[in-house]
């Protein structure tokens, strides 16, 4: 049902840049360019984010505001997607896999929404959320009525619009910062896991919290010694650069000492001479 977008690099770009509206003031999507597209989405960072009502997958009332306090994964999805939904999911499933283990599961949250308000429907969401194998914690399947999906999307800068396949849809992926604005965009039906992991890093990591100085001081000691390793596709903690600047900077008040102590032991001699 839905199109595959042309991915061009890392991005996915939908070929039409408005959605269509359900009354006749709004105007029918026209072809644009991807500058345009890239350009709509990437005004919506610093956007502070709606606080919309949702029903998950157990028809429980949940809204945007109960994120707040933790980085927030917002993307976006119809259920009879068979095409690129399903992939941006699967992707997105292994990218926070490695999320959370870098920064902690309990660190962020995550959220997907169903934008086809008329037939994403809290079970058709929980179904979907199990034909992708979505089973990854503080991961929350919603479901919205098509006032909040339309105002969400806006917020959003998500594209989508409807078409003879369903719909078409900018594959977009919005990383939302404790306080509850847009920090980033992340494109692509597929991407590479620090295009999601990275913004969490620094949001998790490189913020004052409320557990105190020290904890703070840890944190950005993570921030700095934390890097992704290719080859395993996991982030690791190297302490090494600060090891190595501990060890160098002992070994210059060793000879400080040893120079200080020569100095003085060398002043009554000049002094007799």
């Amino acid at each position: 049902m839905c199109r595959r977008l042309q991915v061009v690099g890392a991005v996915l770009l939908i070929a039409v840049a408005t959605r269509a509206a359900a009354d006749e003031a709004k105007p029918a999507p026209t072809p644009v360019d991807q500058k345009a597209a890239i350009a709509y989405s990437q005004a919506a960072i610093g956007r502070p984010l709606g606080d919309f009502a949702f029903l998950d997958t157990q028809r429980r009332a949940v809204r945007l505001s109960d994120y707040r306090g933790k980085p927030l994964v917002v993307n976006m999805v119809f259920t009879a997607c068979t095409d690129s939904c399903p992939l941006v999911v699967q992707t997105l499933a292994k990218a926070v896999d490695v999320a959370q283990e870098a920064v902690g599961k309990d660190a962020f949250s995550v959220v997907t929404i169903g934008f086809d308000a008329r037939d994403d429907t809290p079970e058709r969401m929980r179904a979907f959320a199990h034909a992708q194998g979505v089973d990854l914690p503080n991961w929350a399947f919603l479901s919205g009525d098509t006032a909040t999906v339309e105002g969400l999307a806006e917020n959003l800068g998500f594209i989508y619009f409807p078409s003879p396949r369903g719909y078409d849809h900018l594959a977009q992926t919005t990383v939302i910062d404790a306080q509850g604005a847009v920090y980033r965009q992340v494109y692509g039906a597929q991407f590479n896991a620090p295009a999601l992991v990275e913004p969490l890093i620094e949001l998790v990591f490189g913020r004052p919290g409320e557990s105190g100085a020290l904890a703070y001081l840890t944190n950005r000691i993570r921030l700095f010694c934390t890097y992704y390793d290719p080859t395993r596709e996991r982030y690791r903690f190297d302490y090494s650069i600060f090891i190595a600047l501990t060890v160098g900077a002992g070994s210059l008040v060793g000879i400080g000492v040893i120079v200080v102590r020569a100095w003085l032991r060398a002043r009554p001699n000049a002094h007799n001479a």
